[in-house]
């Protein structure tokens, strides 16, 4: 009579357990703590112990491996032998960016580690003899790249559509109003003050004596600091408030460009 032969149990691994949140995240409910709880039940089916838990929260997830300390500290530490692999409850969790997630992967792969996500187990190594491997995988990322991109063009363009409107789309409201149950409504208070901004105003008081009236009078701004002179200009005038937007937005946008531009220089200096 043949005996049965029993299952191989792979080795225990040491993992460092990678969890990142952003607002694409809170959108679709995947918090931290779910996450977690995911990772360290799938670690206990397989037998396998989390070493390390890695965290990167309240970033975006389109931000470089220089900007994720998480990501940055998890790939230290399978470099110092001090763990055997990653786990992640996704791949979009180990980054949003296709880029950014097969740079991190070719870390872990280049010091013979190994990369684990809950919802599909071992994420193989490259081989060249299974190029389908490698082009599932991208395929799979790009299609969640675009996923994100399309429903963060919906919500824009919703918020959009809202202002338009004349509804509260988003943002801090202006001083003198308040949100209440996702609609703008007066702030009394703040009101008040605008309303003694402009009298003052009238009578022929500078920008500049208004802030000064306002910081003796101890009246906080909306933020509960202290007032400028610009801060006063900008509630005062239309033309001010308008230039102060549009100085934010070129601002937002030398930022997005510079973001580029380092993401370039660190590609570029990989091939020099």
């Amino acid at each position: 009579m043949t005996t049965p032969q029993k299952t191989r149990r792979e080795p225990s691994l040491r993992l460092v357990m990678c969890l990142r949140v952003s607002t694409a995240g809170q959108l679709d409910g995947y918090g931290l703590e779910s996450q977690e709880k995911d990772c360290r039940r799938w670690a206990r089916k397989h037998g396998h112990r989390i070493v390390a838990v890695k965290v990167d929260g309240a970033v975006s997830g389109k931000t470089s491996d220089e900007e994720r300390p998480g990501l940055t500290e998890a790939l230290g530490i399978l470099a110092a032998d001090e763990a055997d692999g990653i786990l992640a409850p996704n791949l979009d969790r180990l980054a949003r960016e296709l880029t950014v997630q097969e740079a991190a992967l070719s870390v872990v792969w280049a010091y013979g580690k190994r990369a684990f996500t809950v919802d599909h187990g071992e994420h193989q190594a490259d081989d060249d003899d299974d190029p389908m491997r490698t082009f599932v995988r991208q395929v799979m990322g790009a299609a969640a790249q675009l996923e994100r991109g399309l429903i963060a063009k919906r919500l824009r363009n919703g918020r959009k559509t809202k202002a338009a409107g004349g509804g509260y789309a988003f943002g801090a409201p202006a001083y003198g109003q308040r949100a209440e149950d996702k609609a703008l409504t007066v702030d009394d208070d703040e009101a008040a003050v605008l309303s003694q901004m402009r009298a003052w105003q009238a009578d022929g008081m500078s920008v500049r004596a208004i802030a000064a009236e306002l910081n003796a009078r101890e009246v906080p701004t909306k933020r509960g600091g202290k007032w400028h002179p610009t801060t006063v200009a900008r509630l005062l005038s239309p033309d001010a408030r308008q230039a102060a937007r549009e100085q934010s937005a070129r601002a937002r946008a030398a930022e997005r460009d510079e973001v580029k531009r380092r993401r370039a220089d660190r590609i570029l200096s990989r091939l020099t």
